[in-house]
Order: C-alpha cells, then structure tokens, then sequence
C-alpha cells in the first residue's frame, strides 16, 4: 500500500494495539511484489512507429476474426 493512500489520522494507545500495528508494517514490508524484467525497445525513428502501428493493426485484425 502507497504511503500516500493514508489520509487520515489515527491514535494507537496500548501496547497491544502498538504491537499489532508494528507486526503489520513489518509483514507488509516482507511481502513486497518481486520486480520482473522488462524488455523494451524506443522508438527512435517515425519508419519504428509506423512498423509498430501495422503491427498492431495486423494483431487487432487477427483477434477481430476470432471474436465468436
């Protein structure tokens, strides 16, 4: 969860309630999402975008015959 998402104020009182909230935070910050590699390409050159965009017309043609 973003840090930003919390808008709210909240008061924990009690060493029970510090100890779940404490227990919370660190079991949110082993479960962290793993990271997958991307591969990317840039388009550098207006011939790159032109190539992308008959590819994906072809690919939006191909899925359009298979919709039953």
């Amino acid at each position: 969860m973003a840090t930003s998402s919390i808008t709210k104020n909240f008061v924990i009182s009690g060493k029970e309630q510090v100890e779940m909230f404490v227990n919370a935070i660190e079991e949110s910050a082993k479960n962290r999402p793993v990271r997958a590699p991307v591969s990317v390409k840039f388009i550098e050159t207006e011939e790159e975008l032109r190539e992308l965009m008959r590819f994906r017309k072809m690919k939006e043609k191909e899925r359009s015959n298979f919709t039953v």
